[in-house]
């Protein structure tokens, strides 16, 4: 029997544009009729004619909503010409594992369900993001056409009987329109973990872990989950870093809901910057065997990530790219053969293996490195830091400010960037006074394709190297995230174990003082500090 579609009258819905990383809204926007229909027509739509006939890949974090949004995504692929669905066991799947899953079976793409370290539940958050071809986020081409359809939208196409059980692995075959469609159930790790063996030495893992050659590791993982706020950075995975302050563990890691963020935490919950972790991991290429077969072609790092990785590259003779913050940026350099590892400081870490960050690919890494210099995380460190200086690093989060407000205060530190007069200006705090080189808001062309990213956020250089960065999170669901970098650069080692606050405060002081955040923001603490 063939499956009838249907033509359903709708009306636009303001606001559907894709940010960094996909639409995030609240699950009740989501919940609203027509709502989460209209933003997958139009993903579909912006498709144009690889649509037809093509295999897409589904799944998300598990988060509240997931398998409604799963069944509303197949209703609509069936009526839209989609040959397959390739969905995840109980409509779960990480972010890593569908960049995985896209690039292994060459689909057109796939569409993740996850508002990745935003919290989720009924009264939280939910998000849609479509990944293109190569497994990575949909670049702003393609996300901008997205956009432009919600804006127009009458009417989406659907077939409400097809029925899916999405918990039992296997094909289920349908006859939609007198076409064949295929819904295929996958287990939501085994591809990724495959995978994984190819990259990594799990048996090198598995000596460090059991203590082959010394004293077994013993590892604590926080998967966290969309319950909490699941970012893992050290004031939303406290219980994490107090557990690894006991000292009953050498290795803690956290992820965020859908896996592709990390943080590292070594004995005594000793922090491990995101911007020093792939620096790090750059730096030790030869304990893992991918990079060993493979080479290492290019690093990059995202403008606000402190410039550590840089200094990487210098030794190494390789390529350092800096682009703006979102994945979709590294991409098309690794296409091109021109990257294979990179970073963000918002907990981002990845390489070419498939194209998004991928936090368990990251503890991979760091267990490999362990293994095979017999060193600590702390160890590895400070052997980091006598070779190449400390880049210091930290940031501030302003979490759900007034809009406006902010935009403002963005408007004021651009304006600042085209005043010639502040070149050459000192600031001081204390007994620290620098000097700035320049200001300016960072704009990026894209050395494959040309494409020019404006405005991505307003840059302090100092003459000494340290930055200030000030730029707005495109992540958030609601308000505005104001996020403040703070990096200074020291090549004196009797720095090297000083506290990163005590040392960058007087920089932290400087730089509120300068964008009179608090005056805007109306918030005299951030809500977050990494």
């Amino acid at each position: 029997m063939t499956l009838k579609v249907y033509t359903k009258a709708t009306k636009p819905f303001e606001g559907q544009k894709p940010g960094t990383s996909g639409l995030r809204k609240a699950v009740k926007v989501f919940q609203q009729e027509n709502y989460t229909e209209n933003f997958v027509q139009c993903i579909l739509s912006a498709m144009g004619g690889a649509l037809s006939g093509c295999t897409l890949v589904v799944g998300g974090d598990g988060r509240y909503f997931g398998k409604e949004a799963v069944d509303i995504i197949i209703k609509i692929c069936a009526a839209n010409g989609v040959r397959k669905v390739m969905v995840g066991q109980n409509s779960i799947l990480s972010t890593p594992c569908v960049s995985c899953v896209i690039r292994k079976y060459n689909t057109a793409g796939g569409i993740v369900l996850t508002a990745s370290h935003n919290p989720g539940g009924p009264n939280a958050d939910f998000g849609i993001k479509f990944n293109i071809s190569n497994g990575g986020p949909a670049p702003d081409a393609v996300t901008n056409k997205i956009y432009e359809i919600s804006k127009n939208i009458v009417e989406y196409r659907i077939c409400p009987e097809v029925h899916c059980d999405i918990s039992v692995i296997g094909k289920q075959e349908f006859l939609v329109d007198s076409r064949p469609f295929t819904v295929e159930v996958i287990d939501s790790v085994v591809d990724y973990v495959e995978y994984m063996k190819e990259i990594f030495d799990f048996r090198a893992i598995k000596d460090l872990l059991h203590g082959a050659a010394g004293q077994p590791l013993k590892v604590l993982i926080n998967a966290m989950h969309g319950g909490h706020h699941p970012d893992p950075n050290l004031t939303y995975a406290a219980d994490l870093v107090k557990a690894m302050q006991e000292g009953d563990y050498g290795f803690g890691a956290a992820f965020d809901g859908d896996g592709d963020r990390n943080m590292i935490l070594g004995h005594k919950a000793f922090f491990v910057t995101p911007s020093d972790s792939v620096a790090v991991i750059a730096d030790n290429t030869d304990y893992i065997p991918y990079f060993k077969k493979n080479g290492v072609k290019g690093l990059a790092r995202s403008m606000p990530t402190g410039c550590a990785i840089d200094r990487v590259a210098e030794k190494k003779g390789v390529e350092v790219f800096e682009v703006p913050t979102g994945w979709k940026y590294f991409g098309n350099l690794m296409d091109a053969g021109r990257l294979s590892i990179c970073g963000e400081e918002s907990f981002g870490t990845g390489s070419d293996h498939i194209r998004e960050k991928d936090g368990i690919w990251a503890v991979l890494a760091w267990l490999s490195i362990l293994a095979g210099r017999n060193m600590s995380v702390e160890q590895v460190l400070h052997s980091h830091w006598e070779t190449y200086g400390r880049n210091f690093f930290t940031r501030y989060d302003y979490e759900n400010c007034e809009s406006d407000p902010c935009n403002k205060m963005m408007s004021v530190l651009d304006a600042m960037s085209g005043d010639a007069s502040m070149v050459g200006k000192q600031l001081s705090h204390g007994e620290k006074t620098y000097t700035i080189a320049k200001i300016d808001n960072f704009e990026y062309q894209d050395p494959i394709d040309g494409a020019v990213a404006k405005k991505q956020g307003v840059r302090i250089l100092m003459s000494d190297g340290s930055r200030v960065v000030f730029r707005l999170s495109g992540t958030g669901s609601s308000g505005a995230t104001v996020r403040m970098y703070i990096e200074s650069y020291e090549s004196d080692s009797s720095t090297y174990t000083k506290d990163a606050q005590e040392v960058l405060k007087p920089l932290v002081e400087i730089a509120l003082q300068l964008s009179k955040l608090s005056e805007y923001t109306g918030r005299q603490q951030p809500t977050v500090i990494t």
